[in-house]
């Protein structure tokens, strides 16, 4: 197994089995609940707003390792960031996973988030790793609910 296979595998496994920002959000001014009917993974994205910065984001909920993993990582990718920052970080990571023409040119960009790259390999898992971030877009623009069909 490679160096970037053995990392990945090590990077999922601590983010499933010690999410981070994984609880409720007291006092979240934005959520919504994302769901990946073609796994089963569902999970609520929360937000505390101050004014057009993601000044605090958890999640709750279950799904496989993939879409945990991402979820962990996202809500400390966006921490403290602008909506636009959000913003920008979710099309990068989208289009690393999709695998979008030119994303590899953005790698600096995604820091450690950039160990999802190898999902694309895996169409059936690029709706895993992307459900927290469809889930968090749909909070800040106070959708309630999305899903990955």
């Amino acid at each position: 197994m490679s160096d970037l296979s053995d990392l990945y595998q090590e990077v999922i496994l601590d983010h499933n089995k010690r999410p981070r920002n994984f609880h409720e959000l007291a006092g979240a001014s934005h959520h919504a609940l994302g769901h990946n009917p073609l796994c089963g993974d569902r999970m609520t994205v929360y937000l505390r707003m101050d004014g057009d910065t993601l000044a605090d984001v958890s999640f709750v909920g279950s799904g496989c390792a993939i879409s945990k993993a991402s979820a962990s990582m996202m809500t400390e990718g966006v921490k403290g960031r602008s909506r636009p920052q959000a913003e920008r970080l979710f099309s990068l990571f989208h289009d690393l996973v999709t695998g979008a023409p030119g994303a590899e040119e953005h790698l600096d960009e995604l820091g450690k988030l950039r160990i999802f790259a190898g999902v694309r390999e895996f169409p059936v898992r690029v709706k895993c790793a992307s459900l927290a971030w469809h889930t968090l877009r749909a909070a800040m623009q106070h959708q309630g609910k999305v899903s990955t069909e």
